[in-house]
């Protein structure tokens, strides 16, 4: 017996059985919309209340419709399922959302103190089909939950992600929907959660057309970095960014979702909504987990039927100062980068209300669990926003990289790795787009050329195009021939060690003490229920001395017989990390 999930959309191509489809689109800003089907079929839409438009008509499954707007304009659906060709300008097509058979439709997900987190891009690992190939390698690894950048459908046939245009159409440069369903399908199979990252802040430059007959859908007096905010507070947009969630979880089964930049929708009341709509919907028997990325750190956002953690790139941004040095850009405000990185261990949040440039950034932390934090050494951003997609593996010895490790997936946050990162990857992850207009090529080659001018470590030489399809195909991941293997070996025993003796713990862990015990070294500790977890470590070439050693008693964790007896004697030596438990 198998089971076939399907959202209930109130707009966008709803089949009605018989090759008759109900078509409704919101579009308040027109008196007149008509729809036009590629099999020879139009039709003049029905005006209902508040700027709604409906029609029955037939249009068997495959076919493609687009919508006349007004006298001049014609749209791609906004709630696509697909698009011919990927063709962000073209015909929508009329899916079956229930074709697929689920094979493993009794899959409720895993709790949130289980997640180890891998994140990837669809397309440099083969399209949907490529990533289902690579689910048994990250099973056996111990990740329990693989992360897709956003799959949304964009103009041309690579992108990040962040400049998708249609929210409910999976990229068909990756495969079909029925690809992207198998790939979630396997991953249960596999013991593996999936999470999406959804874009709901702004939308991409090019094949946009919602201001040409929905114009509310934007915020005019409110700007972003990509133009007007999403006017998330008129019902019938923010219905629009919920339903594409349910949609997510519903109809493909994802185990959960990463909000994209959401300090940048400006509206932590609809985000509140938002949560507890999600979690309504889904009920308590569905491991369903919302994770933020949120510049503003508001800790209110997180906990029990709201969010359940954030990235944490405070995290991130102190002990890449304190690895690498680098002090330009924003990592100027994670100077002295040992104290920014000893508060983010204890507390969570570097930035809890303090002055960050111009404006006060965050909210205090320190009575949250390390669980509702997700750390990581490298993402798609810290290391694709570099001029150059410079990986941090590349920048720092080998044996540093493996103590910093330790601390990623030892310490009681949620641990996310990057992909490659197992296999010590040195491949650049670079910044690509195939925007169609030329314009808009000439712009974002330019404009990326212009960002790095400033800065110093970057002068004088040429910043990689964009649009190039080297650019793309340089990114795609390879294992290091020198230490893959072994980098792998290390990071599954370290995530073997958190299965057994952190994760289960961590959604009560807080954090204790953690001291600076030299230039690039530290120890910190956390309450770990009724024990204290503490991690030793040394990111510098020298050892340095230690002045509370830990109790004959203790249970190490991790550390080599060596340095472990270093340690116990009062000395961490260079570049290594040690962890242990005592009662």
């Amino acid at each position: 017996m198998t089971s076939r999930f399907v959202h209930a959309m109130p707009y966008g191509a709803k089949p009605l059985g018989d090759d008759k489809v109900r078509f409704r689109l919101w579009a308040p800003d027109v008196e007149t919309v008509s729809i036009e089907c590629d099999t020879g079929h139009h039709s003049t839409m029905r005006a209902l209340d508040d700027g709604w438009f409906e029609c029955v008509c037939p249009a068997p499954f495959g076919s493609g419709y687009r919508f006349r707007v007004g006298k001049d304009v014609v749209v791609p659906d906004p709630a696509s399922r697909r698009q011919r060709e990927g063709d962000v300008h073209g015909y929508s097509v009329v899916v079956d959302p229930s074709s697929y058979a689920w094979k493993h439709d009794t899959w409720q997900g895993r709790p949130w103190h289980e997640a180890v987190i891998y994140e990837l891009h669809v397309g440099l690992l083969g399209g949907y089909r490529g990533v289902e190939m690579v689910l048994p390698h990250l099973a056996s690894l111990g990740i329990t939950a693989v992360e897709l950048m956003p799959i949304a459908e964009f103009p041309g046939d690579r992108n990040w992600g962040y400049d998708g245009v249609l929210p409910y159409a999976p990229s068909a440069s990756y495969g079909t929907p029925d690809d992207l369903k198998s790939l979630i399908d396997t991953a249960h199979g596999l013991g593996l959660m999936v999470f999406l990252d959804v874009v709901y802040n702004h939308f991409g430059p090019e094949g946009n057309y919602l201001g040409a007959y929905a114009s509310r859908f934007f915020d005019e007096a409110t700007h972003t970095p990509w133009g007007a905010a999403i006017g998330v507070s008129t019902p019938q947009v923010g219905d629009y960014f919920v339903h594409n969630a349910l949609y997510w979880l519903e109809e493909y089964r994802f185990d959960g979702l990463r909000f994209d930049a959401v300090h940048a929708i400006g509206n932590p009341g609809w985000l509140g909504s938002l949560a507890a709509r999600i979690h309504a919907a889904m009920g308590s028997e569905r491991h369903v987990h919302l994770v933020l990325e949120n510049e503003a750190n508001q800790a209110n956002l997180l906990g029990r039927g709201r969010f359940d953690a954030q990235w944490n790139d405070d995290f991130h941004n102190a002990i890449h100062v304190l690895l690498t040095g680098e002090d330009e850009g924003y990592y100027a405000h994670y100077e002295p980068a040992m104290d920014k990185l000893l508060r983010s261990l204890r507390e969570g949040f570097a930035y809890q209300g303090e002055v960050m440039g111009d404006k006060r950034r965050g909210e205090p932390s320190a009575h949250l669990a390390a669980s509702r934090f997700v750390n990581f050494l490298q993402n798609h951003d810290q290391i694709g926003n570099r001029a150059f997609g410079d990986r941090l593996s590349a920048m720092i010895h080998p044996e540093t990289m493996e103590a910093a490790l330790v601390l990623l997936l030892l310490a009681p946050f949620v641990p996310m790795l990057f992909m490659g990162e197992e296999w010590g990857s040195r491949t650049p992850f670079l910044f690509f787009t195939d925007f169609i207009d030329e314009r808009m090529r000439r712009a974002v080659r330019e404009g990326r050329r212009k960002e790095f001018a400033a800065f110093a470590s970057f002068a004088g030489e040429e910043i990689p195009d964009p649009n190039d399809y080297d650019t793309f195909t340089a990114s795609i991941p390879e294992r290091d021939i020198a230490l893959g293997e072994a980098r792998r070996t290390f990071v599954r025993s370290l995530i073997a060690v958190r299965r057994e003796y952190i994760g289960p713990h961590i959604a009560d862990a807080h954090g204790q003490d953690a001291q600076a015990l030299g230039a690039q070294a530290f120890v910190a500790s956390w309450s770990l229920s009724g024990r204290t977890l503490t991690i030793f470590v040394n990111l510098g070439d020298t050892d340095v001395t230690i002045e509370r050693t830990p109790s004959s008693s203790a249970a190490w964790l991790h550390g080599d017989a060596a340095t472990v007896a270093a340690v116990s004697r009062g000395l961490l030596p260079a570049r290594r990390a040690v962890a242990c438990l005592e009662s």
